[in-house]
């Protein structure tokens, strides 16, 4: 029985062999092939193409003084346009002057209704307040931005906050 069980794994471990030897065979046969076919494919389709150019494009260019590129391209930035509506004082306190001006008050600046921290302020003149608030102070409590920090404000928008808090501390 020894010769049968011998003979029986000689040809088992055969054709496992040859299986496996075919199994290597087609695998690089079928890799070869689509190496082949896929590569040329995927090489030749436009929306590949165009996404790999996409990706490798250059992130600028440098354009030199008397370029017509560069002419066209200044000419075509437009300045911003101004703001054209005019906010009443209670919008730019909302806007701008809350940031600081809300009780209890930020670094110094005298919260809005508070008529005691707004006394000696009113009786320096409005004059004084508008100056204050337009260019900006340096106070023994704190700091006061020019504009409060809002140069796109104009100067008539700042004067009508400054209105609005006086309003608030009487």
């Amino acid at each position: 029985m020894r010769d049968q069980d011998q003979h029986f794994f000689d040809s088992f471990m055969l054709v496992i062999g040859i299986l496996m030897g075919v199994a290597v065979v087609l695998f690089f046969l079928v890799r070869g092939i689509a190496i082949d076919t896929q590569g040329l494919y995927i090489t030749e389709d436009p929306t590949v193409i165009a996404a790999i150019d996409d990706r490798i494009k250059p992130v600028g260019r440098v354009l030199l003084m008397g370029d017509a590129e560069l002419a066209a391209a200044a000419a075509a930035v437009t300045a911003p346009t101004p703001v054209t509506t005019v906010m009443t004082g209670p919008q730019v306190y909302n806007a701008a002057c809350i940031v600081c001006h809300q009780p209890p008050g930020l670094s110094g600046a005298p919260p809005v209704g508070d008529a005691t921290a707004w006394g000696p302020r009113i009786a320096q003149g409005i004059e004084t307040l508008y100056m204050h608030a337009l260019q900006g102070f340096q106070g023994a409590n704190g700091f006061m931005p020019a504009k409060g920090g809002r140069v796109d404000l104009s100067d008539g928008e700042i004067t009508a906050a400054v209105d609005y808090l006086v309003e608030q501390a009487r």
